[in-house]
């Protein structure tokens, strides 16, 4: 039985970084006499580089960023070199292939293109070979396996011949996409005898990214508006890291500058030109996959104007029956506008149209259409609306209609007669005109319904026929006449009034007269006092009659007299009389703009005597100062006004005098309110600067204004609190002050008229400077003569500017100044006289901080060796190893004799040995080798880890030299100093390089 089978493989993207393990052991495990072997053994092997070994035994080395060596094309990778560290920075020779290699002074370098590379660090041999592969795409592979008798010959897509195998089993799809999407399979030839198939193998490939859909913030904007659009896609989960760029595109030309890693372009505003097609593509940054978008359409709306109705035909008279034509048009852009015609704000119709075509309603012409006519149109933005339109439909006058009338219905001789004509239909204006017996009496224009009339007092040659005519410009329309019959009344009465003293003060008497010239006996007079009947009297023939009566001050007024014989009372002229009275008190009445008078206001001083005869003349007073006076020539009242100041505050009175008697008026008080001027607000603390927990007086004062004064305070526009100062004067504020009080400040005045805000007043807190802490900063871990040493003086707190003064041993060496805060340096030259106490101070004019004094030991080593050095270091590791053994003896005996488990118990908890710190401050860092790491291994070699440890009891410990911070890094102590020698940590750690033969010797 034969088998056939299809294997599929795919080359990703991109691999998996590689890593590197290292073996760790833990020195404390190890019994007493394997640590002190241990130890001793590093040391020697420390002593094969220092020699001169390292230079020929260490390779460079290449670390990759990003760390894997499969990326997309167009990506850069940034490599690396790292050489033995004791050896200073040299150029770096670097190898692609077999090409020239190139040196540079930097250890990075920047690739994009697939190879081998090398390189080679100063004082290292070259690096293994490190191989990057760019590629463009997912490759796949169809591998067509078969058993020995059998013999692959074909493969097959969807069972469609897809490739013929030769001598190789495999079809190679270089970069799939997704016309390679289907079901594979393969078949080969056993022998003569028979043809076999495989089983089908289904491939999917996915898209790297969807196809881009263009998104527009609006697709109809208004002429002038900004529009945003977007390119969205959606990356592929297997690719979400995948860089795309995006182009923008307006009728086949390119938007902005082209290609850029943004999905959004953003057009500061759309015009009518900028109408059309917009699409976006979204392609690789290497383009080798490109996608475009669907074509959208975006139409620039022009701003719609207000629309206008006209009227057709024009200047033409508009009478019943003509046939008319509204058309309502707007400027501006919409597929479409809905457009609505109102008469006297009732809808008539509406429709929709294009906006370049408007809309029209046509029709004919009734009475009724007259009226206001206006449009609207609206394009989906809100109704615009157009000017209103008058309308005026001429109808025919109808036959007009004349009505006579009087105030009894009594046509007499001297009563008042009214003829009424009136057309039931006709536009207006109508032009009326009167006739007696076919002369004109009068005409009358109407612009309203109800028609006109005129009116006349009937005579005897008034008897006759009477009709009236229409006409509104179509031809006048004559009314049935009216005939007319006339009677001879009573004339209009005569009154007179007399006084035997010609006098008419209060207690005279005074006769009335009444009389008619003609008139039917018998006649009734009536007399009366402003429509008041005082009396009547009769007389049987022509003549008048009288009445007379004593004064009082009720008597003033108008008189007249009635007379009457059937036909209707006629009434005689009013005849006025003044009876002359003494004034009263007057009565004073104060009137401002509001409850209560301000300065600025304009005072009415009122003064009225209800009683006396004009003309009456007033004073007026302020605490019986004359201020001015006024007359009043028919009597009643008179004003005098008065624009307030502070000094208006008093007593007011008014006097009356109409050259009989003088009255004097009341007094009435008025109180002027002074509003309150713009407050002063004035910062009081305790000296120049203010500084942080200083108690602040904020005091705020307006030099005017009338009591009680409201004063707020405010700290940047937030409100501190409020005071009311009931007397006038000002009111303080008092605030501790915290960094937080830093800003501007106000105060408001207010006085229940209108607040006045202050000038804003700007305090700065400043913070006394903290105790600074020095460090001593030098190129290694002891410090020797010739190096450079820096120090490093910082106060954590303290407004700047901050000066800092650097001592040794008391005596100033320099200061150094920071502006903006912070921290100062100063550096030294060592010498061996440098040995001794430093210490620095802060100073910000506040007040000033000394920091603690830090020791420094100096040593005689000069310079940069490589013989001599090696040799000292040689000998300085082993007295290290001399002296870490020595301390260990001594601690594991000190441990037995206090009856304590010695420090390799293995009971001890990790915890107690890690707790325990040296005590020294600002000890110069420690000096480290750094571990190698790489991804690439070429073999693989043993490395050794290893920890020294010594402890010290119940000792206070500064973070510098916490063994947490150090947890994780490779480092080498080459010198610790301390002011007092006391029992110390030792911690040794030491990354060793890959293993050298101790029989081995330098070549």
């Amino acid at each position: 039985m034969c088998s056939l089978e299809l294997m599929c493989s795919v080359l990703t993207v991109r691999s998996s970084p590689s890593r590197l393990f290292l073996t760790k052991l833990l020195f404390w495990s190890q019994p007493l006499v394997v640590q002190l072997f241990m130890l001793l053994r590093v040391i020697l092997l420390l002593l094969a580089p220092v020699n001169g070994q390292l230079a020929r035994t260490h390779k460079s080395i290449i670390s990759l960023q990003p760390p894997w060596t499969t990326v997309f094309k167009g990506e850069r990778v940034t490599l690396t070199c790292k050489g033995f560290r004791f050896y200073s920075p040299q150029k770096t020779k670097w190898y692609l292939g077999k090409e020239i290699p190139r040196e540079i002074p930097a250890n990075t370098l920047e690739v994009r293109e697939s190879g081998e590379y090398r390189c080679q660090a100063g004082g290292s041999s070259l690096s293994s070979p490190v191989r990057l592969v760019f590629s463009s795409g997912d490759s796949v592979v169809l591998r067509c396996r078969a058993k020995a008798e059998v013999t692959p010959n074909t493969i097959y897509k969807d069972d469609n011949v897809l490739a013929f195998l030769n001598k190789s089993s495999d079809f190679h799809i270089p970069r799939a996409s997704l016309k390679d999407n289907g079901a594979y399979h393969c078949t080969g030839h056993k022998g003569s005898c028979c043809s076999v198939s495989s089983n089908a193998v289904e491939i999917q490939v996915q898209e790297l990214f969807s196809r881009p859909v263009l998104r527009a913030s609006s697709f109809q904007p208004i002429s002038g508006s900004q529009v945003t659009l977007t390119c969205e896609t959606q990356l592929s989960l297997e690719r979400p890291d995948a860089q795309l760029r995006f182009c923008f595109f307006r009728n086949g030309q390119t938007l902005g500058s082209g290609w850029g890693s943004s999905p959004n372009f953003q057009i500061a505003a759309m015009w009518s030109k900028d109408s059309g097609f917009y699409w976006c593509k979204a392609a690789t940054v290497t383009h080798s996959i490109i996608s475009d978008s669907l074509r959208s359409w975006i139409q620039v709306q022009m701003r719609m104007s207000l629309p206008v109705l006209t009227l057709s035909p024009k200047d033409v008279p508009n009478f019943e029956g003509t046939k008319v034509t509204l058309h309502c048009k707007t400027q501006g852009y919409s597929p479409d506008t809905l457009y609505r015609f109102y008469h006297e704000h009732v809808l008539l119709k509406y429709k929709s149209a294009h906006f370049a075509e408007g809309a029209s309603i046509s029709f004919s012409l009734t009475e009724e259409h007259s009226g206001n006519y206006y449009c609207t149109a609206n394009s989906g933005h809100g109704p615009q609306r157009s000017k209103a339109v008058r309308l005026s439909v001429t109808v025919p006058v109808s036959r007009p209609v004349l009505t006579f009338g009087s105030a009894d219905n009594l046509n007499f001789e001297g009563a008042k007669a009214t003829l009424h004509c009136e057309a039931q239909r006709g536009s207006l204006p109508i032009l009326y005109q009167f006739y007696h017996e076919d002369v004109i009496l009068g005409s009358r224009s109407a612009h309203y319904t109800r028609g006109v009339a005129i009116k006349f007092s009937l005579t005897a040659e008034h008897s006759g026929n009477y009709y009236c005519t229409a006409d509104n410009g179509r031809g006048p329309q004559r009314s049935e006449a009216v005939k007319l019959f006339i009677t001879v009344p009573v004339s209009h009465p005569v009154l007179t009034l007399s006084s035997a003293e010609a006098l008419t003060f209060e207690g005279a008497t005074v006769t009335l007269h009444c009389e008619v010239q003609k008139g039917s006996p018998r006649i009734l007079y009536k007399f009366y006092h402003e429509d008041v009947p005082l009396g009547s009297s009769s007389t049987p023939s022509v003549g008048g009659v009288s009445f007379s009566f004593s004064l009082t001050a009720g008597h003033s007024g108008n008189y007249y007299c009635t007379a009457d014989n059937g036909f209707g009372p006629q009434r005689s002229e009013a005849v006025s009389l003044f009876v002359t009275v003494p004034v009263s008190r007057p009565i004073l009445t104060l009137r401002v703009p509001r409850a209560q008078a301000v300065v600025g206001d304009l005072l009415e001083l009122h003064c009225e005597a209800l009683r006396g005869s004009p003309p009456i003349l007033y004073h007026f007073y302020h605490d019986d100062v004359a201020l001015g006076s006024n007359s009043a020539p028919s009597g009643g009242e008179a004003s005098f006004n008065l624009s307030l100041t502070a000094e208006h505050s008093g007593n007011y009175s008014c006097e009356a005098n109409n050259g009989l008697i003088t009255q004097h008026s009341d007094t009435v008080s008025l109180s002027v309110i002074v509003p309150v001027s713009r407050p002063i607000l004035t910062i009081r603390a305790p000296r120049a600067q203010a500084v942080v927990g200083d108690l602040l007086e904020l005091h705020c004062e307006a030099l005017k204004g009338s009591s009680p004064i409201l004063y707020l305070f405010y700290h940047e526009d937030v409100t501190l609190g409020k005071i009311s100062a009931l007397s006038g004067g000002g009111a303080s504020f008092n605030l501790s002050l915290t960094t937080e009080h830093s800003g501007t400040y106000s105060c408001e005045a207010d006085n229940g008229l209108e607040a006045q805000r202050s000038e804003m007043v700007t305090l700065k807190v400043a913070v006394l400077v903290s105790r600074p802490v020095l460090t001593l900063r030098a190129p290694r871990a002891q410090a020797v003569v010739g190096d450079l040493l820096e120090l490093h003086c910082e106060a954590l707190r303290g407004s700047p500017p901050i000066l800092y003064w650097f001592y040794y041993e008391d005596v100033t060496l320099g200061n150094s100044s920071a502006p903006s805060g912070g921290a100062a340096s100063f550096n030294l030259s060592l010498t061996a006289e440098h040995s001794g106490n430093y210490s620095c101070e802060a100073d910000n004019g506040l007040g000033t901080q000394r920091s603690e004094a830090v020791t420094l030991y100096i040593t005689g080593l000069t310079g940069n060796r490589s013989g001599s050095v090696a040799t000292g270091i040689t000998g300085g590791l082993l007295s290290m190893a001399g002296l870490a053994a020595g301390v260990l003896l001594l601690y594991c005996w000190l441990s037995r004799k206090a009856g304590r488990k010695p420090a390799s118990d293995p009971s001890r908890s990790p915890s107690d040995s890690d707790s325990q710190q040296p005590t020294y401050h600002n000890v110069p860092a420690w000096t480290e080798l750094q571990p190698v790491y790489s991804n690439v291994n070429p073999r693989r070699e043993d490395v050794v880890y290893s920890e020294v440890r010594s402890v010290q009891k119940k000792k206070k410990h500064t973070a510098a030299s916490d063994p947490r911070h150090l947890r994780n890094k490779v480092s080498l102590p080459l010198c610790l100093a301390s002011p007092t020698p006391r029992p110390a940590l030792v911690l040794m750690r030491v990354l060793l390089s890959p293993r050298v033969p101790l029989s081995s010797t330098p070549k």
